[in-house]
C-alpha cells in the first residue's frame, strides 16, 4: 500500500510521503485555481463556462443561427450538457448544468451569455427546472465572444481525451470579465468581481486606448462604479470606490431603492422595487419575521432583552409586510406603517438598519492574468490586460486573414495567366502524360496555381471571365493594403480597435440600473425615554436599574455572597462600560437593563467574552464623561465613554496592558451635574490625580499632565513602580480620595486623604512618590470629591 504511494522517476529512486502530499496538494490547488474557479482577465469565463459556450457554438445553437440565419432553435439543455460532458469537461453533470443555468439568469449576470427557455430559476433561491425540462441557445451577445474564433485568433489545446480540440480563451470584443463579473473561491484564492454597466467600461477602453497615461481620476470618471444586475443604490462614497479600484479589493455599501406610494384617505406604503445583488425578496421577510416574530435562544428560558426591544422597535413602525413580486415585477416588496403618522423616513431607517435592504458587496478583483498567474489586479491592470490581449487578437485575425488574401491572389492571378489560353491549356491536359508540370513549364506558374487549375471544372473554365476575375483581384488587393497597414502600424492597428469597440458598445450598451449617490448608513437610534435611573452593578456582576437617584445602598438586596460593587446615578440614555481583564471594554446601554425587581441578570448574559476572560470593574455615565484608565504596571490615560463604546457585542480593544497586568478601577474625571446643578463637589471637574502602589507609596500629581487617548492605548507613566510593587489604582480628584487595602489579618482597610495630606505627595508625574503611614497593603483608590 505504502509503495503505491511513493512514484519513482529517473531522478529520484523513491519520494516520500511528505513530499508526494504536498506536490499532490499543489497539483490539486493550481487546477481548482486555473482549471476550475478563478476567471481569465482575457475572455472573462471560467473553463466550464467557455467549455459551455463553445461547444454550443458547434452545434450551432448561436442566437443568429449559423452563417448568419434567422436563429437557432433551443434544444434541452440536457443535450448541451452531454456534448459538454462528453467532449470537454468531464465532470459531474450537475456542475455543468449549474454553470448553464447560472449564464442564463438575467439577475445574476449583467449581460446573460446564454438564451434560456422554461423555468431556469429566480432570485429568491428557487432553483431551476431539470436540464430535461429546459431549453438553450446562445444569447445574441455571445457574437462577441465567438464570432472570430476560427479566424485564427487564440490557441488550441487539446481536450481532456486529446480527440479534439477546445480553445484556451474566447476572442472577446469587450471585456466580459468586468462586464458580467465573477465570483469563486480557490484554494487560498478567492474572487469577487462586480459586474460593469458595457457602455462604461467600453468607453474606459477606448480612452485608455487613446491615451495610455490617462490618470486615475479621469479613469474612475468614465468608471464610476459597478452596475449590478439588479439595481440598488451604491452609497459608498467615491473615494471608496476608487480605493477599491486601485488596490483590486474593498467593500461597497448598496441599498434597495424604493418608491411611496400615496393611498386614499391619506395612507401610504413603501414599495421596494431594486434589492441589493445578493438579496432576495425571501431574505428580506424572513428577516422581517425574526425581528417581529423571534425565536428564544437555546438554552435560553425568554426572549433576550436585545430581541425584546428590537422586536418593539420594528412593531412600532411596521403594520404589514407582503411579497408582490411577478412577471410584471421582478421586485415588488410592500411595507405598510403601523399608522399614517409615522414618519417615512422613520420606517426607512428602520428596514435599512435591521435588514439586507442595506448590505455591503465585496469586491475582489482577483484573475488569471496574461501570464497565466492568479493575481488580484487593479482595474487599470485589468483593462489594461485586456486591451494588450484584444490587440494581439486583432494582429491574429490580421494576419489569419492576410494569408487567406493572399493565397487567394496567387489563385486569381494564376488564373488570369490562363485566362486567354483556356483551350491550349484543355489541349495540353488531354495530351500531357504530367499535365501539371507541363502548364508549369507553358505558364511559368506556381505549384498552387497549377493545381488550382486542375482541379477546376471544365465548366468553370469555360465560364471563366476577365472582368470578374479582376474586379476580384482588385477587391483583394485593397483587402491586403488595408491588412498590411494594421499590421504595419500601430495607429491603424489602435484606430480598428476603437472603431470596433464602438461599433460593438453602439449595438449592446443599455442604460446603467445601479444608483451611485453617497449616502450614510442607516442607523436606527432606538427611541428611549430620558429619565434618571441608578445602576447597581453586584460584585459578581450582576446588573440591574433603578428608577430615580438617591437611593440608600443599604436597600440593596443581593444574593447570598455577593454584595455592591457600584451604584451608579446616570440617565437611561447614558451607557454601562464593562472592563474585562484582557483590556477590553464591553458596553451596554442602560435602557436594556433589567429592572430593580429581583437581584438583576449577570452582565455576562448581556455581552459575549472570550474564553478565560472575567469582568473586572464597570462605570455606568453619559458618553461625554472622561474616565481615568489605568493597568497595574503604572500606566494610564485619559478617555471618554464614548471613546470605548461599541456595537459589538464582543466589545472593543481599547487597554493594552502586559503580561501578569490587570487592569485598575477606572476614575471619574469630570461628571457633568444635572441641570441646574452647579459644578461644585462631586460634580466639579477633576484636577489632581492620586496614585496609590501595593507598596504603599502615594503621587499626586496635576491631571494636566495626562494624555487625552481617543483610540485607547497603554498610555503614559503615572508613577514609578519599585520591583514587584504594582499599581493599586489611580483616581482623579479635586479634593479628597478614599484608600482601601487589606491589613493585618486579612481585615479590610480603608483610609481617607484630605487635600492637606494629598499636597504632601505631589511631584511630578512619572516619580515614585513618597511612603504613607497607612497601615496596610492598598488594594483601591476611588473619588470622594
Amino acid at each position: 500500500m505504502e509503495q503505491d504511494l511513493i512514484s519513482t522517476d529517473s531522478d529520484d529512486s523513491g519520494l516520500d510521503l511528505a513530499t508526494y502530499a504536498q506536490r499532490a496538494y499543489l497539483e490539486y490547488a493550481l487546477s481548482v485555481v486555473k482549471g476550475r474557479a478563478l476567471p481569465d482577465v482575457c475572455d472573462g469565463q471560467k473553463p466550464v463556462q467557455r467549455r459551455i459556450l463553445y461547444s454550443m457554438s458547434r452545434m450551432g445553437l448561436g442566437f443568429g443561427g449559423p452563417n448568419g440565419a434567422t436563429g437557432a432553435k433551443p434544444v434541452k439543455s440536457a443535450r448541451v450538457v452531454g456534448d459538454v460532458l462528453g467532449r470537454f469537461h468531464p465532470h459531474g453533470d450537475q456542475a455543468a448544468y449549474d454553470a448553464l443555468v447560472r449564464m442564463a439568469q438575467d439577475f445574476s449576470q449583467r449581460y446573460p451569455l446564454i438564451d434560456g427557455q422554461g423555468n431556469f430559476g429566480s432570485r429568491d433561491g428557487d432553483g431551476a427546472a431539470a436540464m430535461r425540462y429546459t431549453e438553450a441557445r446562445l444569447a445574441r451577445i455571445t457574437n462577441l465572444l465567438l464570432d472570430e474564433i476560427d479566424e485564427g485568433t487564440v490557441d488550441f489545446i487539446p481536450n481532456y481525451d486529446g480527440s479534439t480540440q477546445e480553445p484556451q480563451q474566447l476572442p472577446a470584443r469587450l471585456p466580459f470579465t468586468l462586464l458580467n463579473g465573477a465570483s469563486g473561491i480557490a484554494v487560498g484564492l478567492a474572487t469577487e468581481i462586480p459586474s460593469h454597466n458595457l457602455r462604461e467600461i467600453a468607453d474606459a477602453c477606448i480612452a485608455l486606448i487613446k491615451t495610455p497615461r490617462l490618470t486615475d481620476d479621469e479613469l474612475f470618471a468614465i468608471v464610476p462604479g459597478p452596475d449590478y444586475p439588479g439595481g440598488g443604490q451604491i452609497i459608498s462614497p467615491a473615494a471608496d470606490i476608487a480605493e477599491a479600484y486601485r488596490g483590486g479589493r474593498g467593500s461597497l455599501k448598496v441599498r434597495a431603492r424604493w418608491k411611496i406610494e400615496e393611498l386614499a384617505r391619506g395612507q401610504w406604503q413603501l414599495v421596494v422595487t431594486e434589492l441589493p445583488p445578493g438579496v432576495s425578496t425571501q431574505r428580506v421577510l424572513e428577516e422581517i419575521e425574526e425581528l417581529t416574530n423571534p425565536k428564544v435562544k437555546a438554552g435560553k428560558k425568554a426572549l433576550s432583552s436585545d430581541q425584546a426591544l428590537m422586536k418593539q422597535t420594528v412593531l412600532s413602525v411596521l403594520d404589514v409586510v407582503r411579497d408582490e413580486s411577478g412577471k410584471e415585477n421582478a421586485v415588488r416588496l410592500v411595507f405598510e406603517p403601523k399608522t399614517s403618522r409615522i414618519e417615512q423616513q422613520e420606517l426607512i431607517t428602520t428596514l435599512l438598519a435591521h435588514t439586507s435592504l442595506e448590505t455591503s458587496s465585496p469586491i475582489n478583483m482577483t484573475m488569471v492574468g496574461l501570464d497565466r498567474r492568479p493575481v488580484q489586479k487593479s482595474l487599470r491592470q485589468m483593462l489594461g490586460e485586456w486591451i494588450e490581449f484584444r490587440q494581439l487578437t486583432i494582429q491574429r485575425r490580421s494576419q489569419h486573414r492576410l494569408t487567406k488574401v493572399l493565397d487567394r491572389i496567387h489563385i486569381l492571378e494564376g488564373r488570369q495567366l490562363v485566362l486567354l489560353n483556356i483551350d491550349e491549356v484543355i489541349a495540353i491536359i488531354r495530351r500531357s502524360d504530367e499535365p501539371k508540370q507541363a502548364l508549369i513549364a507553358r505558364f511559368k506558374l506556381s505549384d498552387r496555381q497549377a493545381e488550382d487549375i486542375l482541379e477546376l471544372r471544365l465548366r468553370q473554365l469555360a465560364r471563366l471571365e476577365a472582368i470578374r476575375i479582376e474586379q476580384d483581384l482588385k477587391d483583394l488587393r485593397e483587402e491586403q493594403k488595408k491588412l498590411d497597414e494594421i499590421l504595419g502600424s500601430p495607429a491603424a492597428l489602435k484606430r480598428l480597435m476603437v472603431k470596433e469597440i464602438e461599433a460593438d458598445a453602439k449595438l449592446f450598451a443599455d442604460a446603467r440600473r445601479t444608483l451611485i449617490q453617497a449616502e450614510k448608513k442607516a442607523i436606527a437610534e432606538v427611541k428611549v425615554i430620558d429619565e434618571p435611573v441608578t445602576v447597581v452593578v453586584s460584585q459578581k456582576g450582576w446588573v440591574r436599574a433603578r428608577q430615580g437617584h438617591g437611593h440608600e445602598a443599604a436597600s440593596f438586596a443581593f444574593k447570598a455572597g455577593d454584595g455592591l460593587y457600584g451604584a451608579f446615578e446616570c440617565r437611561t440614555v447614558d451607557t454601562l462600560l464593562a472592563f474585562g481583564s484582557n483590556g477590553r471594554v464591553y458596553s451596554v446601554p442602560v435602557a436594556t437593563l433589567p429592572g430593580a425587581r429581583g437581584d438583576g441578570q449577570p452582565l455576562t448574559t448581556l455581552i459575549e467574552l472570550e474564553p478565560g476572560t472575567h469582568l473586572m470593574h464597570y462605570f455606568a455615565g453619559a458618553s461625554t464623561a472622561w474616565l481615568l484608565v489605568s493597568g497595574s504596571g503604572g500606566y494610564g490615560f485619559l478617555a471618554t465613554v464614548e471613546n470605548m463604546l461599541s456595537r459589538q457585542k464582543g466589545g472593543k480593544a481599547f487597554i493594552s496592558i502586559g503580561e501578569g497586568e490587570t487592569v485598575c478601577r477606572p476614575s471619574p474625571a469630570n461628571v457633568p451635574p444635572p441641570a441646574g446643578v452647579a459644578a461644585t463637589g462631586l460634580f466639579a471637574p477633576a484636577t489632581h490625580v492620586a496614585c496609590a502602589s501595593t507598596g504603599g507609596r502615594i503621587l499626586t500629581f496635576e491631571i494636566g499632565e495626562l494624555k487625552p487617548m481617543a483610540n485607547g492605548g497603554r498610555g503614559l507613566m503615572l508613577i514609578d513602580l519599585e520591583a514587584k510593587d504594582t499599581l493599586a489604582g489611580a483616581a482623579a480628584y479635586s479634593r479628597s480620595v478614599k484608600i482601601a487595602g487589606i491589613g493585618r489579618g486579612g481585615k479590610e482597610r480603608e483610609e481617607t486623604l484630605e487635600i492637606r495630606s494629598l499636597n504632601n505627595a505631589k511631584a511630578a508625574r512619572g516619580r515614585k512618590g513618597k511612603a504613607a503611614d497607612l497601615g496596610f497593603k492598598p488594594t483601591d483608590i476611588v473619588r470622594i470629591e
